[in-house]
């Protein structure tokens, strides 16, 4: 306690709530917030279920993980609990639960067991009408609720956690909330959610790590794992893998970095493969960083202001790992999905990811000049030419890489375009024309 006299100010839950509601959640990334509480859990299985009903409409999310005790169940629903989180742990701030559910909703009820030999389960409510009418942080018992009801029949079987979302009024119109368009809408966004958890999910889906596949299901469909960087592709290419080693502050970690450069499309094994690696936002804006934070998909799309986007490196894609003992130094939002680069970590970041620009870019107009230009017949009997060219062709690559990896990029574009103007037909020949 102050030593000095001290006033308990209590800020108006009412209030409070409302802005809450307006923390940067959509649909999808709501969804997959309480998809990450479920894979804390330990959960092997996680069911979505997005059911219409006109105003009546709700959301069910169940998952198989060990279960939260009543006291544990009434602490998750504190604003802002006061748990610590492990490392590796997807959660952070002790507001996804409420934060993400609210954001869509104005009644969130959880129901848990964590008993496995016993059938004990216990359910709270979180309602905005009644913290509005209270105008405090307060939580119910559900009563004879059927819809909880139904979701402790869910339960019998084994531990686990049901998150139940109704008053769906950020969701629904509200106006003829039982219309046509708000049955589409509710289809609509059962589509994107099991897109949005198949991309950030993806290693938990695939078991990466030696980890067990986690199975998630929307309406009943198996959501299915999106891996940007292809690995069943065989005209895939990796360069090496890099660490860097970063302090920001007291905290310090390393980060892992990987970059693929993806086959053109007519190396892809089927034209509907190469569409599907596109992603939800097309190949060009496809490319570039793929933030990862303890193997959970965080952002994705674009360099983090290293450089542009390019048609000409639209197959570049690179991961970058970093633990949640480096939250801090990425300034991870509370929905988890936007994160900033640590200014010393983008410094890092440039050579090696402007060397994956320039072998993409190669790989790029390397294809285009094979569907462009057709072998001449003379080069078709001269074996000894096509190497010859393509020797060249790879040393120039060289070249401009191992300009880049000794910092001297300024200097080389400078040859580089010297070369155009003096000796157009050598600058061609090792690939400097483009």
């Amino acid at each position: 306690m102050p030593s000095k006299a001290w006033f308990d100010v209590a800020p108006s839950a009412a209030r409070l709530t409302g802005s809450l509601r307006d923390i940067g959640y959509d649909f999808p990334t709501a969804v997959a917030d309480i998809v990450d509480n479920s894979v804390a859990a330990g959960a092997t299985r996680v069911e979505i279920m997005i059911e219409f009903a006109g105003s009546r409409s709700r959301v069910y999310i169940a998952d198989d993980g060990h279960g939260m005790s009543p006291g544990a169940l009434l602490e998750g629903l504190r604003l802002g609990t006061r748990r610590a989180y492990t490392k590796g742990e997807l959660g952070r701030y002790g507001l996804g639960l409420k934060t993400a559910s609210l954001s869509q909703c104005r009644s969130v009820a959880v129901i848990s067991r964590n008993t496995p030999d016993v059938v004990r389960t216990c359910a709270r409510v979180l309602d905005l009408d009644v913290v509005e009418e209270w105008d405090q942080w307060v939580v119910v018992d559900p009563g004879a609720d059927p819809d909880v009801a139904r979701a402790k029949q869910w339960l019998a079987e084994g531990t686990g956690t049901v998150v139940l979302w109704r008053d769906l009024d950020r969701v629904l119109p509200e106006k003829r909330p039982e219309g046509g368009w708000a049955r589409r809408r509710l289809e609509a966004l059962a589509a994107k959610t099991a897109e949005h958890l198949g991309i950030v999910f993806h290693r938990f889906l695939e078991g990466a790590a030696g980890r067990t596949p986690l199975v998630i299901t929307v309406n009943g469909q198996k959501v299915r794992a999106w891996n940007p960087f292809a690995p069943e592709e065989a005209g895939r290419s990796e360069l090496p893998a890099q660490r860097f080693e970063i302090t920001v502050g007291d905290v310090s970690g390393h980060v892992d970095l990987r970059r693929f450069i993806l086959p053109s499309r007519d190396r892809f094994s089927s034209t509907s493969e190469f569409e599907r690696l596109s992603g939800p936002l097309n190949w060009n804006r496809q490319q570039g960083l793929y933030v990862y934070r303890a193997d959970r998909l965080v952002q994705w799309g674009g360099w983090s202001a290293i450089r542009g986007i390019d048609e000409h490196t639209k197959m570049a894609r690179a991961s970058l790992d970093f633990s949640t003992d480096l939250d801090s130094a990425f300034n991870i939002n509370v929905a988890k999905m936007k994160v900033a680069l640590p200014a010393q970590l983008r410094q890092m970041l440039e050579a090696p990811v402007n060397e994956l620009c320039i072998y993409a870019n190669d790989a790029y107009r390397r294809s285009a000049r094979t569907k462009a230009k057709p072998v001449p017949a003379d080069l078709n009997a001269s074996a000894d030419m096509r190497v010859a060219i393509q020797a060249t062709a790879t040393a120039g690559l060289a070249l401009r890489a191992a300009a880049m990896q000794a910092g001297e990029w300024d200097a080389w574009q400078r040859i580089a375009g010297s070369l155009c103007r003096e000796a157009p037909e050598i600058a061609q020949a090792l690939g400097l024309d483009s």
